[in-house]
């Protein structure tokens, strides 16, 4: 019997695959038609009737000459995937795993087979390509059809992101992923690459004056059995859904760390933007010396910080070759810091550049660094071809692991592509403005841009929670390069509506503790949240998230230069209970520019289920909340 339902399921999908050929997702909101034209392999993408690709042209060549020139199908294998995994530091704490999976078994005129795997989720889509022995060097060169000329928004490195602009009207050659497109239907859907191991990340070029892109990649077989990355597409309805979306998580192998218990998240003291500054009632001045470090460690003890970022130049100049990053420079000790954070429960993470890496041995190095109790590595300035930085961010980060270490990668890191899920120890990375960094300043545009774009990528670390915005600069502050617009309260809704695996800090202690009230929704965030909504938002405009804590809840709203109300829906708690609320806001009079320091904090604030609360923001401004249920 068993044998006789197989053979009926294989005759439907030969039978689909050249006849009706259109598979969709579990709840058919995604449908994908997969059909051969003159020869030539062609996809159409439709997302609830909302056409948004029409007739992709796949191309594969091999030595320049067409691999998918007259393929055919031969068959078709289709199987639905379901489950439920909880993750180390996503966004959420468990994540629905749910999918229909299509692998189409392909021959070409030359008799050469491959494979090429479809997988269609409620909110996307995503394909890559299996090579058996005998290929070589392949090169990807398909055709992206759109259905319209629609508007996109690019990430755009650590600038602030490209866009709204018509995918005709592009400046420039290559689009930078994730990008984020907005249909005449007001549905989203974004192209990024998921499981990003072994090939140099695919490139988006232009085509002038055509709604059209071109996807290019080139995969070395080597004659070897080889898989590509995955090409994804997250689809929504509204464009806080693709940062909702876990597809690049879920296209990611299942966790390879048998034991993540020593994997630390959280917030993060970091010396590097205070050296020079000089707290005003001791007189003491920090420097990159351990008698700082800390000072630094007494303040996270007592304040629920979790960390201690010791940054560049702890080992000497950190672009010397001559710098050992197995031995401290003077005046830092770092066995004896190492000790005293761990007395005092703090996690140190230091940082590697890459020139020290290479030079005195990166396994040596990170062994060094467990030894000495390290919890983390922030790792900079990675050099090499791209297909170099890929392989070595795969190294670096397996090694991390054999040693328990966290690793934060910096300066134009390889794109995050959901490679968290099986190495969780990859917390996050500097994928994008971070703010103050480059030796430039960004403003509200960019905080209500990246989180729809880069954010969809993986956790960010974008340097935020400024308290001294008046006086960071010019005031003796060496790694201090420009004045910073925003506003104190911002500052705040921004480790909240940014997810990240840590929230490095810029400020000194004694900047916090002159707003203590302010401080104190900082100093009541856990190390890690359990769920991520959007309750609203638009790309360059405004966003506000809800993060969830066990039964407490923190929200952080966000606007660009227009002050601007919001109405905040509280359908989301729980039923039957009543919470209180510390409300962290704007003035009336704060602006990003010339009032940056101006809030208030209202607290007994009480809500329940499918309460109604009208925000303020000022101009550049933000609003935080955190909710607890009433004892």
């Amino acid at each position: 019997m068993t044998k006789f339902l197989t053979l009926i399921g294989f005759v439907f999908l030969i039978y689909s695959c050249q006849g009706n050929n259109e598979i969709q997702s579990p709840d058919k909101s995604t449908k994908v038609k997969l059909e051969i034209i003159e020869g030539s392999l062609k996809l159409n993408l439709v997302y609830k009737n909302d056409i948004l690709l029409s007739k992709v042209d796949l191309k594969l060549t091999e030595k320049e000459e067409s691999i998918l020139k007259n393929v055919k199908i031969l068959n078709v294998t289709k199987n639905s995937f379901n489950n439920t995994w909880e993750t180390v530091n996503g966004k959420n704490k468990e994540v629905v795993n749910k999918y229909n999976s299509f692998i189409y078994h392909l021959e070409n005129e030359k008799k050469q087979k491959l494979d090429l795997e479809l997988r269609l989720y409620d909110d996307g889509m995503a394909y890559r390509y299996l090579f058996p022995e005998g290929f070589g060097q392949v090169k990807e060169n398909s055709v992206l059809n759109f259905n319209e000329d629609l508007t996109l928004w690019a990430y755009n490195g650590e600038n602030h992101n490209v866009g709204p602009v018509k995918i005709s009207k592009f400046r420039g050659k290559t689009v930078r992923t994730p990008v984020v497109f907005k249909t005449n239907a007001a549905n989203y859907f974004s192209i990024q690459e998921a499981a990003i191991f072994d090939h140099a990340p695919f490139i988006l070029n232009t085509v002038q004056g055509e709604a059209k892109l071109n996807l290019s990649q080139q995969v070395d077989a080597n004659q070897k059995e080889t898989k590509t990355s995955w090409r994804s597409f997250i689809l929504g309805s509204r464009s806080g859904a693709l940062i909702e979306s876990n597809l690049l998580v879920n296209l990611n192998e299942p966790c390879k760390i048998e034991d993540t218990s020593w994997i630390r998240t959280g917030r993060s003291m970091w010396d590097w933007r205070v050296w020079g500054y000089t707290a005003e009632k001791d007189g003491f001045e920090y420097g990159l010396n351990t008698i700082s470090h800390k000072r630094f460690i007494d303040f996270a003890a007592e304040n629920n910080i979790q960390l201690l970022l010791i940054d560049a130049d702890w080992y000497g100049n950190e672009f010397s070759k001559e710098s050992d990053p197995t031995s401290a420079r003077d005046g830092v000790n770092i066995e004896e810091c190492m000790a005293y954070a761990k007395s005092k429960g703090i996690g140190v993470i230091l940082y590697l550049n890459d020139i020290g890496a290479k030079k005195f041995g990166l396994e040596t190095v990170l062994k060094q660094f467990s030894d000495w109790g390290a919890a983390g590595i922030k790792y900079g300035f990675m050099r090499g071809s791209i297909k170099q930085k890929v392989l070595n961010t795969r190294k670096i980060v397996e090694l991390c692991a054999k040693y328990k270490l966290t690793v934060n990668f910096h300066d134009n890191p390889i794109a995050p592509s959901g490679d968290r899920r099986t190495w969780p120890n990859l917390i996050t990375k500097e994928f994008g403005h971070s703010q103050a960094d480059a030796k430039r300043s960004y403003f509200p545009e960019t905080i209500v841009t990246a989180p729809f774009v880069n954010m969809i990528a993986g956790p960010l670390d974008l340097c935020n929670g400024w308290f001294a915005l008046n006086s960071a600069y010019g005031n003796g502050r060496h790694r201090v390069f420009e004045e910073i617009p925003g506003t104190v309260a911002a500052e705040v809704a921004k480790l909240i509506a940014v997810y990240g695996g840590i929230f490095v800090m810029p400020d000194a202690p004694e900047e916090y503790l002159k707003k203590d009230d302010l401080f104190d929704c900082i100093r009541q965030m856990p190390a890690k949240f359990d769920s991520f909504k959007v309750l609203s938002g638009e790309i360059g405009e405004y966003i506000s998230v809800a993060r969830g804590s066990g039964k407490e809840w923190f929200i952080g709203s966000l606007t660009n230069r227009e002050a601007r109300e919001l109405e905040v829906t509280f359908d989301f708690l729980d039923k039957n209970t009543e919470y209180i609320a510390t409300l962290y806001q704007d003035t009336d009079e704060t602006h990003f520019m010339n009032n940056k320091e101006a809030y208030k904090v209202k607290e007994n604030v009480k809500l329940t289920k499918g309460s109604i609360l009208k925000i303020k923001l000022a101009p550049g401004g933000g609003h935080s909340m955190w909710i607890r249920p009433i004892k």
